[in-house]
């Protein structure tokens, strides 16, 4: 989506979040007030991030901050080591739109030309560095999220007109139809039966920068769903999100192994497959030992996924890696072995091919 040029000036800010002034010090009149809570340490980091407006002005920013799409901006972060983090959607594209610079006090970020897709967090932070080790300074950083209003565009722009949304009862699920415009009146609809979906504050909420909010997903939440949005004129559509509900608990793949065939002879071709059965949305890597590996013995190592329904609503993802000999050697007899790894863990499991 390109961006047409801002015609008016920028809207001003919301006034929340307005940064506190330091209190001053003054000399106690008449009897002694009561001391003050201390203060949470937690509270002392201090926001690094500005906006560069117009003649040379600084502006700290708030938490919020909208612009017209077609505006540029300049964000500068006070250090010599500064780390930016902004929508992914500009690292898709290599977008040439945005230009990300380390000067000597400060490091400098400008977007030209924006368009309501690059709606989104933007933040930075110092990184202290001992040698080639560095990690996050906690207490300097800084966060905004820009609204990039576009009228035409009042859902934040993707790259597809249908997603898949999975429902895990132990998290919350979100249907990510983000607005540009956060005074825009959102609403959320089954596509069926055609219905709008009460959004109670507690089991659904609604947040302008995440979308709907499922914070306890069940089976009954599953099928087609649509977001509508409104603001000042005609009610705009977004694209469709298909929940579907995960039946797999959380936890190490669950694996199995099978070789075939499990005798072989000299010059046959053997397959040997690893399954496992997991969350759809979690990858699983694969890793073999096998008899010839120490000798290069060259072997043909397959892996794909896909999603399956089991009938009742529920689905899972079934990742498979094999292993594929097509020249059967005497040393090719021994143990196979596969470990299928995700997140929570791995898991070892292995088959046994004998020489006929």
């Amino acid at each position: 989506v390109i961006g047409q040029s801002a015609k008016s000036k920028r809207p001003k800010e919301p006034g929340e979040n307005k940064i506190k002034p330091i209190n001053k010090k003054v000399k106690p009149k008449g009897p002694k007030m009561k001391e003050r809570e201390p203060v949470d340490s937690s509270s002392k980091s201090q926001s690094i991030l500005m906006q560069v407006m117009d003649k040379g002005r600084f502006q700290k920013l708030t938490a919020t901050l909208s612009l017209s799409a077609g505006q540029s901006i300049e964000l500068r972060c006070k250090g010599s080591n500064v780390t930016w983090s902004y929508p992914s959607y500009l690292d898709t594209f290599e977008d040439s739109r945005l230009s990300i610079k380390q000067l000597d006090r400060y490091g400098q970020l400008i977007l030209t030309n924006s368009t309501a897709a690059d709606t989104g967090e933007y933040s930075c932070w110092l990184q202290l560095c001992n040698g080639n080790k560095c990690r996050k300074d906690e207490t300097k950083m800084g966060s905004t999220y820009i609204f990039f209003t576009d009228k035409e565009e009042l859902f934040v722009p993707t790259p597809s007109y249908f997603e898949i949304v999975y429902l895990n009862p132990d998290k919350p699920a979100v249907i990510p139809c983000r607005v540009t415009t956060p005074s825009a009146k959102v609403t959320l609809h089954r596509e069926f039966p055609a219905e709008e979906i009460e959004t109670d504050g507690n089991n659904i909420i609604y947040d302008a920068k995440k979308g709907f909010v499922y914070q306890h997903p069940t089976f009954d939440h599953k099928g087609i769903v649509y977001c509508k949005a409104e603001s000042q004129g005609a009610p705009q559509i977004s694209i469709k999100y298909h929940l579907l509900y995960v039946e797999v608990p959380k936890g190490p793949p669950s694996a199995t192994i099978v070789a075939s065939p499990g005798r072989a002879k000299v010059s046959d071709g053997i397959h040997v497959v690893c399954t496992v059965l997991g969350e759809p949305d979690v990858d699983v890597n694969f890793s073999w030992h096998y008899p010839g590996q120490e000798l290069e013995k060259p072997v043909i190592i397959q892996n794909f996924w896909r999603l399956i329904n089991r009938g009742t609503g529920h689905t899972t993802r079934i990742s498979k890696s094999v292993l594929i000999i097509e020249d059967f050697e005497a040393r090719d007899a021994g143990n196979y072995v596969c470990i299928a790894q995700n997140l929570q863990g791995a898991t070892t499991v292995a088959t046994r091919v004998g020489l006929n």
